[in-house]
């Protein structure tokens, strides 16, 4: 008998990404292309799945004022379609490998920057605030799109910019520029979202082993950026407050004159100045609010919900037992956290908190275990935008900042930060799927760089 021409080793890679090695006659094996592929992390879908279900319970909660008499489901069956499609969308996301993301960035933030461009100018008001378009009877928010695409740009450029010193003065300068340009446009749209946008920024930079100096040049021109656009702001010309115009709305429309109620539906959103209202909340903030002080319609929102946090107590009223949702104006959106404390007590709420902060620690497990810079920006930058806008939420229904709308990510009501929340999301788990780790092999670590361009294979700075 003839002997074999040759004896074959066949390498196996086992989970941890160690190789075994054995001899013996066997089939030449299809060599694989692709990086290693695992599966998604549980623990991010341990966290996201227990927010839906806290969104489903408290929202309802939260929406005795929007039910109809007709369908006490109403509201929930809305919140629940998003929650449906957004969950589509991490399905869908965590299955695209990350490099493709990276790719769509610019294409996504130029397309995120000119639906901010049309709200600003031709879009719908709401709550008296131009800031939404209105598409086949659904209601966008660009500037909810907008904190998602830049940070997928930011990944991109710092990715490629990533050297062994920290982040060069070319993607420092980009990254800012980027920054600079979309809050020029987002300002409109709410300043609170202007300010998250630039802390995210400054955060991934931190990330990226930016050196002081730099972060010290980027400081300056953010703060000159804000300087000039409260200086625009405070030069705008005089006009009424978004409470003052309520009570002009309800005294002209509570008249029987006719001719006074049409005048004020045609004239009412003209007059309002966002910037007073501003200017007026950031006075109550400093002032502050006594259980004694009359309810108006300036501190009814802070009233309301201190009302509801004081009334949950240790360990709540029970879902469903709310007290103040019926009073608390946005209950449902921009104050639902203090339905939940209201409902479950300091306990719950501060569940909820650690939810979000358990999702930045496993984040920035995964983004230390990354191999390339790339992807532990990605995950690293959306989980900062999830948990920093949660952070965000809390501290204004308990008082820690001035009152701005800002939904609970995947608990507050809301279409657009909801699907938003959750590519977010979809991107986290990407990026735990398809990203190369440092115990991985080098056959695997190899097969990445393959697949990544030749200027975004630098390593992550952590490693």
């Amino acid at each position: 008998m003839d002997e074999p021409l040759y004896n074959t080793i066949e390498i196996r890679e086992t989970v941890d990404g160690q190789q075994e090695m054995s001899s013996g006659e066997s089939k030449p094996r299809k060599e694989k292309s692709m990086s290693k592929v695992r599966r998604p992390d549980p623990y991010l879908w341990g966290i996201y799945m227990t927010l839906l279900v806290i969104s489903v319970i408290e929202l309802f909660s939260a929406s005795s004022a929007e039910v109809s008499g007709s369908n006490v489901y109403t509201p929930l069956i809305r919140h629940g379609i998003f929650l449906a499609l957004g969950l589509g969308i991490v399905l869908w996301l965590q299955r695209t490998p990350y490099v493709i993301i990276s790719k769509l960035s610019w294409v996504f933030a130029a397309l995120s920057l000119g639906l901010l461009v049309i709200s600003s100018v031709a879009g719908v008001e709401i709550n008296g605030a131009q800031r939404a378009i209105r598409i086949a009877g659904m209601t966008i928010q660009p500037a909810e799109i907008v904190k998602l695409a830049v940070v997928c740009l930011l990944a991109t450029i710092l990715g490629r910019n990533q050297r062994p010193g920290g982040v060069s003065n070319r993607g420092v300068i980009t990254a800012a520029v980027v920054v600079i340009v979309f809050c020029g446009f987002l300002y409109r749209n709410g300043l609170t979202n202007m300010l998250l946008l630039m802390c995210v920024s400054l955060t991934m930079m931190v990330i990226g082993g930016i050196q002081l100096k730099k972060m010290g040049l980027v400081l300056l021109a953010y703060g000159v950026i804000l300087g000039v656009v409260l200086l625009v702001k405070s030069a705008a010309p005089a006009s009424v407050s978004e409470f003052d115009q309520v009570k002009i709305e309800r005294t002209a429309l509570a008249s029987a004159d006719p001719t006074a109620q049409i005048a004020v539906q045609e004239t009412s959103k003209p007059k309002i100045n966002r910037g007073v209202t501003r200017i007026n909340r950031i006075k109550n903030f400093i002032r502050g609010v006594n259980p004694d002080d009359p309810i108006t319609d300036e501190n009814r929102q802070v009233m309301m919900a201190k009302f509801a946090q004081a009334n949950g107590g240790l360990i709540g009223q029970g879902p469903g037992n709310s007290r103040e949702s019926a009073r608390l104006p946005l209950a449902f959106s921009d104050y639902i956290y203090s339905i939940i404390v209201e409902d479950t007590g300091f306990v719950g709420g501060f569940g909820v908190l650690m939810l979000f902060l358990m999702m930045l620690a496993r984040a920035g497990r995964i983004a230390f275990k990354c191999s390339r810079a790339l992807p532990a920006f990605l995950i690293l930058g959306c989980s900062v935008m999830i948990v920093f806008q949660a952070l965000v939420h809390m501290a204004i229904v308990t008082g820690l900042f001035p009152v701005s709308g800002q939904p609970l990510p995947f608990i507050s009501k809301g279409g657009t930060s909801v699907l938003v929340m959750s590519a977010a999301i979809g991107i986290m788990l990407s990026v735990s799927r398809f990203a190369t780790y440092s115990t991985d092999g080098k056959a695997v670590n190899k097969a990445e760089l393959n697949a990544l361009p030749e200027d975004m294979q630098a390593s992550n700075y952590s490693n």
